[in-house]
């Protein structure tokens, strides 16, 4: 069997899946519209779109297959995102790349394959619009034309999805998009019985900001402020700007030394960011936080309360003392 390859550009692949927000989301009309027009368009038994993470292939629409994912090394996906157009296999049985994989040998009895690419404006490949059916059958231009511009329209609602979870200006999440990562993250750590923390920065002085140096100076500052947070946190935490003037870091393992012990490495690196910066102002913050125990009834509106709640005490303390 040949397992799926993983190419060089692995890494920056990855990182375009991933800040499209999807992954381990609930099944959506605009997705389940295309495969199943596909489906019926084609006359196969399966229709899926496909997005290739790290270990496996999730669906996120699924038409003819109860599994939600497989394992990548195994799937006919991890090969079609590495062509521009679609992968075709006519007759998986009779192909000696694939003739011995479970997926063939086992249900769903793959027998014709053809994945079309999801090819997004960075130019990476994340998955694919793939059919499947139990029978051989040749797959000639014109439907691979027809193909592609399903594909084509899957890349399209991808986008748009990104487009409403993602801060325009900081390129990190939104309030809407942090809700659903956060969502995503705490039902992940309430199964492996970890808890997390929430912390919330309001920046200083930021109208003060916008009122001496211009709106522009302004946008310079929430930008550093963002570029700082993806930096010194880690990859694994779920970073958003709030909106406003405010954003938001939640992590999980926390303990208060955890806590301290990270928010003590930021407040380092603003530090050096202020004293190296050209710019005519320095970026200060008041921070508040809160913690969730794994499995506790705290949902995702009450935690941001109570972690907006603690900044607000610790901001209006910076106010009193000045």
């Amino acid at each position: 069997m040949l397992t799926a390859p993983i190419r060089d550009n692995e890494e920056a692949r990855l990182q375009t899946l991933r800040n499209l927000n999807v992954l381990d989301t609930a099944a959506e009309e605009r997705f389940d519209r295309i495969t199943r027009l596909a489906k019926r368009l084609f006359s196969v038994s399966i229709c899926l779109v496909s997005l290739v993470d790290e270990n496996r292939q999730w669906f996120k629409s699924c038409q003819g297959l109860v599994a939600t994912e497989t394992p990548r090394d195994i799937s006919f996906c991890g090969h079609a995102i590495h062509h521009d157009g679609p992968f075709v296999i006519n007759d998986a049985s009779a192909d000696p790349r694939f003739s011995d994989n479970p997926l063939v040998t086992q249900a769903p009895h793959i027998r014709f394959y053809t994945g079309h690419p999801l090819t997004m404006p960075n130019g990476m490949r994340v998955g694919t619009l793939c059919i499947i059916d139990d029978k051989p059958r040749e797959f000639g231009e014109e439907d691979q034309v027809a193909l592609k511009d399903l594909a084509e329209m899957v890349v399209s609602e991808l986008v748009s999805i990104q487009q409403t979870t993602l801060d325009e200006l900081t390129g990190i999440s939104n309030r809407r998009g942090f809700e659903v990562l956060a969502n995503q993250a705490m039902a992940t750590w309430d199964r492996n019985n970890v808890g997390s923390c929430l912390v919330f920065f309001d920046l200083d002085f930021f109208k003060e900001i916008n009122d001496s140096h211009g709106h522009d100076a302004g946008d310079r500052a929430l930008k550093s402020f963002a570029n700082l947070l993806t930096q010194e946190f880690r990859d694994s935490d779920v970073i958003a700007r709030f909106g406003g003037d405010e954003f938001l870091v939640l992590f999980c393992e926390c303990n208060d030394g955890h806590v301290t012990f990270a928010l003590e490495r930021f407040k380092r690196a603003l530090k050096m960011h202020n004293a190296t910066s050209n710019e005519p102002f320095e970026l200060a913050y008041s921070v508040g936080f809160a913690s969730r125990k794994a499995k506790q009834e705290l949902d995702v509106i009450q935690y941001l309360e109570l972690a907006d709640k603690e900044m607000y005490q610790v901001k209006a303390l910076h106010h009193h003392e000045r």
